[in-house]
């Protein structure tokens, strides 16, 4: 389980092919793994890893071909991550429950600086708008951001300049992708009323 909250900026040096899946060597960047051991979650944009070996300053992580087909990023060489070490049941919870099952992706429709803030527009696949509200949290690339307004094919999140100085969101252009998560207890709420009604009719 995490929050949301990145805690360093990472970046991918190899990816190896093994079967059905790709080992993936990761730089943490300022990322404190002191208290990190091999077996431990970590957040990679948004994807919930497995660590699983200590090699030449890097964290390394197996990432199986069912993650590869449903996020985006995580097998390509040079590539920016966020990065998060799971929540501690003691931690303080600044941004949302994020489990680190990506749901989709997601893709840059518009990124524009106004004034100090930045205007992120996302399109969401199609299946995902109903557990996107407005006010609401998502997860997007690991981040918690809090959704500003839903379109009918846009979901819209203004962005602070302490979330564009700490995150990989500074590289953002039109047309990238992005992986997804919707709000857990939104997933929870919709899947209950689904049954009740599946129930009463």
């Amino acid at each position: 389980m995490f929050t949301g909250i990145i805690k360093a900026v990472g970046r991918i040096r190899h990816v190896y092919p093994k079967e059905d899946a790709v080992r993936i060597h990761i730089d943490p960047g300022k990322l404190d793994l002191t208290d990190v051991a091999i077996g431990d979650s970590i957040a990679v944009n948004g994807a919930c890893l497995t660590l699983t070996a200590f090699e030449e300053g890097c964290f390394t992580v197996d990432v199986s071909g069912e993650t590869l087909s449903c996020t985006h990023g995580l097998d390509i060489p040079g590539n920016p991550v966020n990065l998060e070490k799971a929540l501690r049941f003691s931690d303080r919870l600044d941004g949302h429950l994020v489990s680190g099952h990506v749901e989709g992706v997601g893709e840059v429709v518009q990124f524009t600086q106004a004034g100090d803030r930045c205007l992120l527009a996302i399109q969401p696949p199609p299946q995902l708008f109903k557990y996107i509200i407005p006010k609401g949290s998502i997860t997007i690339d690991g981040v918690s951001l809090t959704v500003n307004q839903v379109a009918s094919e846009r979901v819209e999140i203004n962005l602070i300049p302490h979330t564009l100085a700490n995150t990989a969101f500074k590289q953002f252009e039109p047309g990238k992708k992005v992986n997804l998560e919707t709000d857990m207890i939104v997933k929870y709420v919709a899947r209950l009323l689904d049954q009740a009604q599946g129930k009463q009719s």
